[in-house]
């Protein structure tokens, strides 16, 4: 579906830095022809200021309290960048009748959180979109596309999930490094490796492959999850976890790890980071940041390499077609009135959570669990 030609303008503040991901999501709001940012909050206002002065936003946006930026500039859409396991409290603080929340992955620290989310919202009658930036990368969408929309490796049956990068503390804003000495002062007071903060590998990762691999599968539950962490000492979080999911058609796995030898966007990890999908007549990998899809097929068991649908090319803005990044899908999903949906979705990502809870519980127990209802 194209995106309807309209004049209406959108209204965006961003609130709570605590992923850096949220300078990302600012820009493509910036860089929308249709979006007026109204406002920027966090609790701490220092981390807002490289921000904006990396994306050139004013400083007299950055206001000192919350409640005064909703309430003031009322904005449509409000982009939200907590901890984890915050998610819910900042929902609660937000939310205000009309308006749509673009929550950054990934849903919330817990199944409890995340229902919780989801009644705050329709109790105020707004929306929810959880935003997962590797939903808009060009081998997702093109693998998506064969896999599911064209059937081109028949039905599927699995995938193999690895998702990872050398820590979360490695880089800031627009992926800018830090060294080796910065990271090891930030470990010890950071959120991502604080438990009840909703720390570790497991939820930082874990949600791409339960929420994007359940998409792939069109909603097909697993029965069980049986999941392995590793415990290294001195730390309350996991930074490796490997997951295997029992369907009724078969075996799916999924594996995050914090200390990949590079990062995924700088160098291509060795496994390469990313999906491989299992169908009845073949099998396609698509790797993060690849410039094409792998392919064995019946009819080509010696394996050949596919363009990228070109559609897909998330370097182009505003793109008045199909949208390409988080910002302009919610725009579109607005102004043609339909519900959030997809991997944004609260279906597929309630699926996703339940299946990330499970995991943790199998983790916790040391043993197989059913996936928790």
């Amino acid at each position: 579906m194209t995106i309807p030609s309209t004049d209406r303008r959108w209204k965006v503040a961003g609130v709570n830095f605590d992923h850096f991901h949220m300078g990302d999501n600012l820009r493509m709001a910036v860089e929308h022809p249709q979006v007026d940012l109204v406002g920027l909050y966090d609790d701490d206002s220092s981390r807002i200021i490289p921000v904006a002065r990396g994306l050139g936003i004013s400083e007299a946006l950055i206001y000192d309290n919350c409640e005064q930026l909703i309430e003031t500039t009322k904005p449509d859409i409000v982009l939200l960048c907590p901890a984890s396991a915050r998610h819910a409290e900042w929902v609660d603080r937000v939310a205000r009748p009309g308006q749509l929340l673009l929550i950054e992955k990934p849903f919330a620290g817990s199944l409890a959180e995340a229902r919780r989310m989801i009644a705050i919202s329709e109790s105020r009658c707004c929306q929810l979109a959880i935003n997962w930036p590797l939903a808009w990368s060009e081998t997702i969408r093109t693998a998506y596309e064969m896999c599911v929309e064209q059937q081109v490796i028949g039905d599927l049956i699995g995938f193999n999930y690895y998702g990872g990068n050398r820590g979360p503390l490695w880089h800031t804003f627009d992926k800018i490094e830090i060294t080796a000495d910065e990271v090891a002062k930030q470990k010890p007071n950071s959120w991502f490796y604080q438990r009840n903060a909703g720390g570790g590998s497991l939820l930082d990762y874990l949600g791409y492959g339960a929420t994007l691999g359940s998409w792939f599968l069109q909603g097909r539950e697993p029965i069980d999850i049986t999941t392995v962490v590793d415990r290294p000492q001195g730390l309350e979080v996991d930074e490796h976890s490997i997951s295997v999911c029992r369907y009724d058609f078969g075996l799916s796995r999924m594996e995050t790890r914090w200390g990949t030898f590079t990062d995924p966007w700088t160098h291509r990890t060795l496994p390469p980071t990313g999906f491989t999908l299992f169908g009845t007549n073949g099998v396609i990998q698509c790797s993060d940041y690849a410039e094409t899809i792998e392919m064995q097929h019946r009819d080509h068991p010696e394996g050949i390499r596919l363009p990228l649908n070109p559609t897909f090319d998330r370097k182009r803005k505003s793109s008045k077609g199909i949208p390409l990044n988080p910002i302009e899908f919610v725009i579109e999903a607005l102004e043609t009135e339909r519900p959030i949906s997809g991997p944004l979705g609260m279906p597929i990502n309630i699926l996703g959570q339940r299946i990330i809870d499970t995991a943790m519980m199998s983790s916790i127990e040391e043993r197989t669990v059913a996936l928790v209802p």
